[in-house]
């Protein structure tokens, strides 16, 4: 029968073979990276970090979700992105010297892996190979926040909304209704979207109007992909 800390280090291991930086390394290699793994408990609201702390490492999500956001000097937040079970975020810190560049919070009761700072750069030494994967991960997370900057700056909050949904359809082009769940609350999505709350529910008011959506308590029914996928190709001009 396993021990507890056999069980424990073999849950370990399958949350790092699920995440994409680490998809396809051998066993040995993956066991090497969790025997230099923490695991952290954090409850809803509780920080992970915040910005300019020293980075002690970067981590995975074994469960949960993980706001990564700044906060501008009018005290408004801006979230970077939402990490879900499965990602990992805050490699870049890694060899930053001025530490984490942003803050992290738990939007849910979450259990978070920390790679450890010290362990996963001797090992980096000793297998580049993992250094050129850390490579990818993060510049995968780049074209994220570019893909953000553009929308933010090109597209209005409609756009913005209509976009974010018809990315969550299996088929735009389907006339079958599709059902969306909202893991995260209004005001956590709105700023995802680079808007505020009251902005965001409008957007949706419209869409309901519309016909377009229906929205109960945390679920939003697309009701016609093909029709919201319509209106925006209109609202980007194509």
């Amino acid at each position: 029968m396993s021990t507890l800390a056999e069980l424990k280090t073999i849950a370990i291991t399958n949350t790092l073979q699920s995440c994409q930086l680490f998809t396809g390394l051998p066993p040995q290699d993956l066991a090497n990276i969790a025997a230099i793994t923490v695991v952290k408990s954090l409850e809803k609201g509780e920080y992970l970090f915040h910005e300019g702390d020293v980075a002690s490492g970067f981590y995975v999500i074994q469960r949960g979700a993980v706001n990564v956001h700044r906060v501008t000097t009018t005290g408004k937040e801006q979230v970077i992105h939402v990490f879900r079970t499965g990602d990992s975020f805050a490699e870049v810190a890694l060899a930053a010297p001025t530490g984490y560049p942003a803050d992290a919070c738990a939007l849910e009761n979450s259990q978070i892996l920390l790679v450890q700072k010290d362990g996963i750069l001797a090992l980096l030494k000793r297998q580049p190979e993992l250094a050129l994967r850390m490579l990818g991960s993060m510049s995968s997370h780049l074209r994220v926040l570019v893909g953000q900057i553009e929308d933010l700056t090109v597209k209005d909050v409609e756009t913005r909304l209509a976009n974010w949904l018809v990315k969550r359809c299996p088929n735009p082009h389907s006339e079958a209704p599709v059902k969306i769940e909202l893991t995260t609350n209004k005001r956590v999505l709105a700023a995802e979207l680079g808007t505020v709350s009251e902005t965001f529910s409008r957007t949706l008011a419209k869409f309901r109007r519309l016909k377009i959506i229906a929205v109960k308590g945390k679920t939003v029914s697309v009701l016609s992909p093909v029709k919201l996928h319509a209106l925006l190709k209109r609202n980007l001009g194509e």
